[in-house]
């Protein structure tokens, strides 16, 4: 559990549930031989006609365009790597230090190398470069004889770096997949899908995506394809998924393949994170002897192990795992990254602890008006504050910008956005108060001096304010279907399957089930929420356990609840049981309802445990409340989101009191269903 305790007594979210389509559920169920639960799943995903869903089912019956029709300056790079090997000129790779960018850069070594090129490479430090090519790169390049320099997953807004290059004669391509800027580098030749047609099926790749893209399109020219599709295929889709890639178009097709090659690569360094990460390849779709990964095992077992290197450590370490045919050198590398992971989770949870103090003692109450987070301080370990800031936006809902100071007069930083906010934009605004920074819509990095911070919060609290209401300051949780618990079997859970491979753009499914009752729940591990759920059907009560994960601040919830939820498996000494994730809960809707709706509500009797109450809802002044009096003239008082209420003869010396505790939660619910059957009467 945190040390700040939650006054809350749930989750602060914003739930949008899709809108039903019953109709077109029932066709596309019939179509596809599932449920309409599926059917209204491949709704929510776009998928509305039969072709959409052959496309979407059968993502190998989508017939692509050549990647050369499609990127303009694709046959002009392939022919610079073309020349360049066949004058056996130096070629060198700038690479980034992210999963996609390390992914990137192992890719083409190991491509180019097959291939004949003599190929070496740098990747900027973290700590003392920051991101992308810079001028010390490209000066170190050219001393060493390099000829053509080959930007991975970043360049496409390095003017200067790329500027000095062709001054000093270097021929550049830049390969990358982020927002293009106003001016671009004047290289030889740029390949970004960010700059082909938005309905291309190759818009979505990620750096590592247009990577392979060059590679394969290489090798088909010179005639030496055979045997590098699938060792390029399983770091394709290690850094896609690791990337945050949307899986849609071509990172769907490939992916879906490459999870079933990655339990069986033929790469030393796959192998050996698979083994170090404890991984288990799962049993296929129906009907499949064929045993594949799942995306959760690339995106929370082995991307994290890649990416704390890359965060905290030395990337060559990734660069020789990933390139090497030596096993015993595998391991030892994939061991090192094991223990790069568990320094970065124990660092991360300090700084995220210090960060959540800063923000209650110091921001909690302006959130509304300033819409954005902006947190600096010194001594944080600059490779893992952006995971901070993801873990603070699902807290607070709130765009945030965090920083650390790289000596007293630079600070560095990390943004995460909401969906109604654009990172990249805000910082553009800024730009005149930045030094580097890039980005997409949803996250971004940034440096600037310090100095220029109180303007900065300045500029991003009227961008927020441009583009954010009061409602959206809540984090966002879209919602697939309802479901009742009776409907979760196993074989919905095989029709889900086809849904795999899940990720960014196709998401897992979230169902909601209203009014569920809470009947155990536990604390387990660091601050996790184990618990079963009943739920009343024509009588009949269908009980299923479940899991919420980093919940301890809401530890014990209340007794009922609406909640939202994924499905997952638990295998457990061979038994395999469906339990829920718990992502959302709030107060069922009739509770809720009283308090929005109800204005007369008072007075109201009933009976608890042989004693008598009265109870009616009330407008304080800063919302309504729920007051409980007994026979004696104590009354209790509870807000519908809090976890704490008032207990006294009058509000000046009242007792703070818990509402979790049984006799009080016994009393409100009473209290509630008092109130429902007077409100329909």
């Amino acid at each position: 559990m945190t040390n700040h305790q939650s006054t809350k007594r749930l989750p602060n979210q914003r739930w949008q549930i899709a809108a039903l389509n019953p109709e077109l559920a029932e066709k596309l169920a019939n179509l596809t031989n599932t449920s309409p639960i599926i059917g209204q799943l491949l709704i929510n995903r776009g998928v509305e006609t039969p072709e959409d869903a052959k496309i979407f089912l059968e993502p190998e019956s989508l017939i692509l365009p050549s990647p050369l029709a499609e990127f303009p300056d694709l046959a002009a790079s392939v022919e610079l790597l073309e020349i360049a090997i066949a004058n056996n000129d130096k070629i060198a790779i700038c690479g980034d230090y992210d999963a996609d960018g390390m992914t990137s850069t192992a890719l083409l070594i190991r491509s180019l190398r097959a291939l004949g090129a003599d190929i070496d490479y740098a990747i900027p430090s973290r700590m003392h470069d920051g991101y992308g090519i810079n001028n010390r790169i490209v000066q170190e390049f050219y001393d060493e004889g390099v000829k053509l320099i080959l930007t991975v997953d970043n360049g496409i807004s390095a003017v200067e770096p790329i500027t000095k290059a062709r001054e000093l004669g270097l021929k550049v391509i830049i390969t990358d997949h982020h927002d293009i800027p106003e001016k671009l580098p004047p290289a030889n030749a740029i390949l970004n899908p960010k700059l082909i047609a938005e309905s291309s099926p190759y818009r979505g790749v990620a750096g590592v995506g247009v990577a392979y893209i060059l590679a394969v399109c290489l090798a088909q020219q010179l005639g030496e394809i055979k045997g590098l599709v699938q060792p390029l295929l399983a770091l394709f889709t290690l850094g896609t998924i690791a990337d945050l890639a949307p899986l849609t178009g071509v990172n769907r097709r490939w992916v879906k393949r490459g999870l079933k090659l990655l339990p069986k690569s033929n790469l030393p360094g796959i192998q050996a994170l698979i083994q170090v990460a404890g991984v288990q390849a799962s049993e296929g779709e129906k009907n499949q002897n064929s045993k594949s990964l799942k995306p959760e095992d690339i995106g929370f077992r082995l991307g994290p192990r890649i990416n704390a290197i890359g965060r905290i450590g030395d990337p060559q370490v990734v660069i020789d795992l990933l390139t090497t045919d030596d096993f015993s050198i595998a391991l030892a590398k994939a061991i090192q990254c094991e223990q790069t992971n568990t320094q970065r989770q124990q660092i991360c949870e300090e700084i995220e602890q210090e960060a959540i103090s800063m923000v209650e003692d110091l921001y909690i109450n302006s959130l509304q008006k300033d819409r954005v987070l902006v947190i600096i301080k010194d001594n944080w370990h600059h490779g893992v504050i952006g995971i901070v800031a993801s873990r603070l936006l699902e807290r607070y809902g709130v765009p945030v910008f965090i920083g650390t100071y790289e000596n007293h007069s630079i600070i560095r930083g990390s943004a995460r956005g909401i969906a109604e906010f654009h990172v990249f934009a805000a910082l553009d605004i800024c730009r005149d108060l930045l030094g580097k920074f890039g980005g997409h819509k949803a996250a971004g990095g940034f440096s600037l001096p310090a100095e220029n911070l109180p303007e900065f919060r300045l500029r991003l609290s009227e961008f927020a304010n441009r583009c954010l209401e009061i409602q959206h300051l809540k984090p966002l949780l879209k919602i697939d279907t309802q479901v009742n618990l009776h409907e979760i079997n196993e074989d919905l859970l095989q029709q889900l399957n086809i849904l795999h491979p899940c990720g960014i753009d196709n998401s897992d499914p979230i169902f909601w089930t209203p009014n569920v009752q809470v009947i155990a729940q536990k604390i387990v591990g660091k601050g996790h929420i184990k618990l079963t759920v009943v739920q009343n059907i024509d009588n009949n009560l269908v009980e299923i356990k479940g899991i919420a994960w980093r919940w301890g601040d809401y530890f014990p919830l209340p007794s009922r609840l609406d909640i939202a939820y994924k499905l997952r498996e638990n295998n457990f000494n061979g038994q395999i049981n469906i339990e829920l994730e718990l992502i959302g809960a709030k107060l069922p809707n009739h509770i809720l309802k009283l308090f929005t709706n109800s204005s007369n509500l008072s007075a109201v009797s009933f009976e608890y445990q042989q004693r008598q109450y009265t109870c009616g809802i009330y407008e304080n002044g800063m919302g309504k409340e729920l007051r409980v009096k007994n026979s004696e003239g104590k009354v209790l008082v509870m807000r519908p989101d809090d976890k704490f209420g008032l207990l006294g003869f009058n509000r000046e010396n009242a007792a703070q009191v818990n509402l979790s505790q049984p006799i009080y939660e016994g009393i409100i619910e009473k209290a509630i269903q008092a109130l429902s059957t007077c409100a329909m009467s």
